[in-house]
């Protein structure tokens, strides 16, 4: 894939880039390697606030940097300047918690003294997906900087301005040059930057095929990875659940960036009681929601990010339908006038009565499009909403303690939220099981990924 900004409203080519040349890329390596033998011996006092001038740029320019990500991925420009907001706080939150994270812990042994201390591993390689183009790299470069770790960006090829944009706040915050770099390379070139000795680990968000082909590479290095892939979160909606809230945030949680999130709902698993009701004023809901230009914030849904992404999905719903699915609303590209008439614009869909063959059924649906199951019992929604190889989210909406205690210890997911949706959020851990990878971003777990865990012992 080219590296180029194409507006997904428009179709527009708004900017294109170069791919650095095997020199360029050999100087930015060299530059973070020797940014890091000095930045590693900074005190916290000293990092801390770097990283809350970026948090200052990030709020006092967010409105700009919100249009940069609307521009070159489509999201809904309130959701963009929210984004903006939450990169801010997290840059704030490891400013201020990194210090205690990482302090040493004392243990006793028979040792004079014995503890644990946490230090940086180097250059991390950071391999970033389009859909948050801010929040997924600042979540991981807050704490992997406050650390004392360095880091080189390869983020998607269709959001190279954000990337730029990124680094640019770094350096602006004051971040010693080579702290955090972009490398502006395609899919191609991330193998020899991984298997290069002064790359210390990587982390990725994106596919199970980017994961498995990264983690495969690492391995054979024998570097540490974290990995955050996809997800097919289910949505359980039980008898004493409050019905009004539930739907209500069942669409948001199916639509929210455009339905382009990892932990956005997908599965939608309802107790037969209240199907029929949660089924009418579910799909009523998904009608009236404003399908249009991005930039508009009267817009709830915008266009997906790449014409691919669109063909896609229309394939997936296509093979679902084909397999015996029935669609309640929508199911088609939505068509737009105007400028926007090249946009990779979808009608925001409700399937139900899905095959257990069908994509909607087994695999991860990127985009508005919902599935609708219906269930008897708890066992029933427990078993269909671990009928997935991922384990990303889930979350469940019941009043029923018993029940609410089985959703909690029996889903198979990284993160269950009860009557509420999934979300990541600085202070806790995130990240899933099974085919949704390893490792954890955000909270206490995330900053000691990339430390080296030293234990010493005096006597």
């Amino acid at each position: 894939m080219p590296i180029a900004s194409i507006n997904p409203a428009t179709g527009e080519t708004m900017k294109t880039f170069e791919s650095l040349r095997e020199q360029q890329l050999e100087q930015k390596l060299q530059r973070a390697a020797e940014t890091f033998w000095n930045y590693r011996r900074t005190s916290f006092a000293q990092r801390a606030p770097l990283m809350l001038s970026a948090a200052e740029i990030l709020e006092n320019e967010k409105k700009d940097f919100a249009r940069l990500m609307t521009s070159e991925m489509g999201k809904p420009i309130k959701a963009a300047v929210q984004e903006a907001e939450k990169c801010a706080w997290v840059c704030r939150y490891y400013a201020e918690s990194a210090q205690a994270y990482l302090a040493d812990k004392v243990i006793e042994t028979n040792a004079t003294k014995s503890y644990v201390r946490f230090q940086p591993l180097g250059p991390v390689l950071a391999v970033m997906p389009w859909n948050f183009p801010f929040w997924q790299v600042f979540r991981f470069a807050a704490p992997a900087l406050m650390a004392g770790n360095v880091g080189l960006l390869k983020h998607a090829s269709n959001v190279p301005q954000c990337a730029l944009a990124i680094e640019d706040i770094f350096v602006r915050a004051g971040f010693p040059d080579g702290a955090f770099q972009t490398l502006l390379i395609g899919a191609d070139a991330v193998e020899r930057v991984l298997e290069d000795p002064r790359v210390a680990a990587a982390t990725l968000t994106g596919s199970e095929p980017a994961g498995r082909s990264v983690a495969g590479i690492a391995g054979k290095q024998v570097k540490k990875t974290v990995l955050e892939l996809g997800g097919s979160d289910p949505f359980i909606v039980m008898p004493s659940a409050d019905l009004e809230v539930a739907i209500t945030t069942a669409v948001k949680a199916r639509t929210i960036n455009n339905g382009q999130s990892c932990i956005a709902a997908k599965r939608f698993i309802v107790h037969a009681q209240i199907y029929d009701e949660f089924e009418k004023r579910f799909v009523e809901a998904m009608q009236e929601l404003r399908v249009g230009d991005p930039l508009d914030e009267s817009s709830d849904v915008g266009p997906l990010a790449t014409e691919q992404i669109l063909k896609d999905l229309e394939e997936q719903v296509q093979v679902t339908v084909a397999a015996g699915a029935k669609i309640l609303t929508g199911g088609k590209r939505f068509k737009a006038d105007g400028d926007l008439a090249r946009g990779n614009f979808y009608e925001p869909t409700v399937l139900a009565d899905i095959a257990k063959d069908s994509p909607a059924y087994r695999d991860e649906i990127f985009g508005p499009v919902a599935s609708l199951f219906r269930v008897d019992n708890i066992n029933e929604a427990l078993e269909l909403a671990n009928a997935t190889t991922f384990g990303l989210g889930a979350a469940a909406w019941t009043n029923d303690v018993p029940q609410r205690d089985r959703f909690i210890d029996e889903l198979d997911a990284g993160c269950v939220f009860i009557n509420g949706m999934v979300a990541s959020d600085p202070r806790l851990p995130f990240g899933g099981v099974k085919h949704s990878g390893y490792g954890r971003e955000l909270g206490e777990f995330g900053i000691r990924e990339f430390v080296n865990i030293k234990t010493i012992w005096i006597k």
